[in-house]
């Protein structure tokens, strides 16, 4: 819940000058921006994205969006399960799965987001709260539906804080959850999936991010909010 419509749309007209091949480039502004500013962008390379979605299609639900709305403006991917919807909004196991599954059956793409609490990581629990998250949330999906998954790991305890995962628990933490997805489905659908990560990248590690062998790419928090420093990155991860 950041910037005007104004401060949106000078953001990403200084992020649309950049000049980027290689890499895949998407932004989730707030819901009242979606189709002015995936109009303007419509001749960019950059895809315009919602933050989260209602599992319902319609009905009695004020306040809420439905994937059926956000097709009807061309928004094609979601995220869903981001910690802040997860622990201020109180959505648990369920209402994920049901979300992830509204989106799959309206063919929307989904940045699947997971992650553990600072008392779970230093009690040696991380893997065990992963492998859950994922276990009931994602994997009663088929493995045709499985690929339109896109797997954002953020550790809870490193979001907005300033704190970031050291590259081992994050390439760690990638590998396993890579291996999860081929025990279940595919050496294929492992290999294909983009397991992005999420806890304040900023351009000073950027760099030494995205050089870890199962990190494909970052969803950017507060570093996106400011223009010069999105670029940066951006340019890092074109490199």
């Amino acid at each position: 819940m950041n910037l005007t419509f104004q401060e949106s749309l000078d953001l990403i007209s200084k992020i649309n000058e950049y000049q980027f091949n290689n890499i895949d480039v998407k932004v989730a502004p707030a819901f009242t921006y979606l189709q002015k500013l995936s109009d303007y962008l419509s001749s960019s390379k950059i895809e315009v994205i919602a933050q989260n979605i209602h599992h319902e299609t319609r009905g009695a639900y004020t306040g809420e969006i439905s994937c059926e709305m956000l097709k009807s403006i061309d928004i094609n991917t979601v995220i869903i399960g981001h910690s802040e919807r997860r622990n201020i909004f109180n959505e648990s196991a369920v209402i994920v799965s049901n979300k992830i599954n509204s989106a799959i059956k309206n063919s929307m793409n989904v940045i699947y987001c997971i992650g553990e609490h600072l008392v779970q990581r230093e009690s040696d629990k991380h893997f065990e709260v992963i492998k859950s998250q994922i276990e009931n949330e994602v994997f009663s999906l088929n493995e045709n539906d499985f690929s339109k998954i896109t797997i954002a790991y953020e550790p809870v305890w490193a979001i907005g804080t300033g704190k970031t995962a050291n590259t081992n628990q994050i390439q760690s933490m990638h590998k396993y959850i890579r291996d999860l997805i081929k025990i279940r489905y595919s050496s294929d659908n492992s290999k294909r999936l983009r397991i992005l990560y999420g806890g304040s990248v900023k351009p000073s590690n950027a760099s030494e991010i995205f050089s870890l062998d199962d990190v494909d790419g970052a969803l950017i928090g507060g570093a996106s909010l400011n223009a010069e420093d999105f670029l940066e990155i951006l340019n890092i991860s074109n490199e």
